[in-house]
Order: C-alpha cells, then sequence, then structure tokens
C-alpha cells in the first residue's frame, strides 16, 4: 500500500508485482497511473517501457489494460481554464503514444468521483475530444473504455454517441452495487459494450469491503457475464488486508474468483 490509499502506483515495489504476482497464480495486471508525477511514471518514459515489456517477457506475463486514475484525478473535461484543459489533452495523447509502446489494449477512463460528468456540457467536451482519436486509437489498436456512475439507461444514451470500435464499458462489480444498480438492468443495457471488469466489493453507498462482505451480487454479476459470453479479463480491485498480507489474501480473492468463472462456464 502507498499512504494508506486501496489504489495508488507503487513507486517503491512496481519492479517486484510481477514477480510477486505469479507466485500466487496470476499471469495479467491492470497498470495504474495517477496524475502525481505523472511523466515520472515508468510507462510514461522509454527506460520504463522497455524495462516493462522485458518485465512481461521474462515472466510470461500481460499488462492489456491501464487504470487512467489520473484522468479522474485531473478531467480536461470539466475545467474551465483553457491553457489547463489543453495541457491535460496533451497528457491524453501522450498516455495513449505510451500505452502503445507497451502494448497496452484497454485504457480505462473512469467517469467516477472527481471525473463524473455533472452536465451534457462536459460531456461534449469529452465526447467530441475522443472521436477526433478514432484514427489514432485505430492505429495503437487500443480501446477507451469508461466506467461510469451513470444510470444503465443514460449509460447506454452515452456509448451511443460512440462506435464500439473503438470504445466500450469497464463494469466495476463493486461500484455498480454502492451505486444501487441491479446487474439484470445493467446487462440489458449496456451489456453488449462491456469490455473489462473489475472484481471489488462495496457497501450500498459505501466503501470497499472484502469480497462477499458487501451488498454486490456476485452470482448475479457472473450469471449475466455468462449470457453474453464475455471472455474478457477479470481484474481483482479488491480490499487490501487488514495484517498488511496482501498477497495471501490477492490469492484467497483468486481462487474465490476462479470459482465462479467455473460455476458460470466463463
Amino acid at each position: 500500500m502507498v499512504n494508506g490509499k486501496i489504489q495508488s502506483f507503487p513507486w517503491d515495489n512496481w519492479k517486484q508485482e510481477v514477480g510477486l504476482a505469479k507466485s500466487i497464480g496470476l499471469s495479467t495486471m491492470e497498470w495504474t497511473l495517477d496524475q502525481d508525477r505523472l511523466y515520472d511514471n515508468p510507462l510514461m518514459t522509454s527506460s520504463g517501457q522497455r524495462e516493462i515489456v522485458q518485465m512481461c517477457k521474462e515472466h510470461a506475463f500481460t499488462i492489456p489494460s491501464l487504470t487512467g486514475d489520473c484522468f479522474m484525478q485531473a478531467p480536461f473535461w470539466k475545467t474551465d481554464k483553457v491553457d489547463l484543459c489543453e495541457k491535460l489533452k496533451i497528457d491524453f495523447d501522450a498516455i495513449l503514444v505510451s500505452c502503445s509502446n507497451v502494448g497496452i489494449e484497454f485504457v480505462v477512463v473512469p467517469l467516477v468521483d472527481g471525473g463524473s460528468l455533472e452536465n451534457i456540457q462536459q460531456e461534449n467536451i469529452l465526447v467530441e475530444f475522443l472521436l477526433e482519436k478514432e484514427s489514432k486509437l485505430n492505429r495503437f489498436g487500443i480501446k477507451i473504455i469508461f466506467e461510469s456512475d451513470f444510470h444503465p439507461a443514460e449509460l447506454k444514451r452515452l456509448m451511443s454517441r460512440l462506435k464500439s470500435d473503438f470504445f466500450g464499458i469497464n463494469y466495476d462489480i463493486g461500484n455498480s452495487a454502492s451505486l444501487g444498480f441491479n446487474p439484470c438492468d445493467e446487462f440489458e443495457a449496456i451489456g453488449d459494450r462491456i469490455l473489462n471488469v473489475h472484481v471489488k466489493d462495496r457497501v450500498l453507498g459505501g466503501t470497499t469491503v472484502p469480497l462477499g462482505e458487501g451488498d454486490a451480487d456476485f452470482e448475479a454479476v457472473f450469471k449475466e457475464l455468462a449470457v453474453i459470453r464475455y471472455r474478457g479479463n477479470f481484474i481483482l480491485q479488491t480490499a487490501r488486508a487488514d495484517d498488511n498480507d496482501h498477497s495471501t489474501l490477492l490469492g484467497q480473492y483468486h481462487e474465490l474468483v476462479a470459482g465462479w468463472i467455473e460455476k458460470f462456464g466463463l
């Protein structure tokens, strides 16, 4: 953990984490990118990118997706400062280039918390910018996927403005539970656009808790994922261990999720 945060880039330990992940049976990881020290992150430097590629090769490991917390921490679609908006858009482009260099296919843009869309003006700024990136996304082989706090019907409307060739949805099980959404309603509305899943548990209106201790209906979610024949990744964005033994707890979470995957034939 970094400063008690559930999720933050592990500056001191990032080189060790792939080996640790492999030791508990994991072979895929989602990179985390924060706005703080953005261009110091290994993903954003030439030397760091070479290390990432080599590290994945040595461990037979993949990093197919990025959690762009930086977009949530400094969303260009919510600032009224023209210069800052342009700078953040340049950052967005630089991130796409860096992701392409290491083989990241999915860039998660969180439209939650600080990045939440509050009005149609903000939505239009975001959509118009992203539509201009289609050719770049096509060239890089990258898709932008959204975490969103929109009601399922509203999220369906938003996604109707963006081509499925380049844009999809990251389904966060815990966030949906916290918002009180019904998985059946969600999958009926946007199931065909889901490209990545965050496995998390949260209490209704509250924070992240260990899997099975919150209000997430995992049986219902995995059943719906089976109906849409989901074949994407499951990223564990789970609660940390109270005793700091995060790898043991993550291994237990891994077994729990593997059980659901097997039960529902995913």
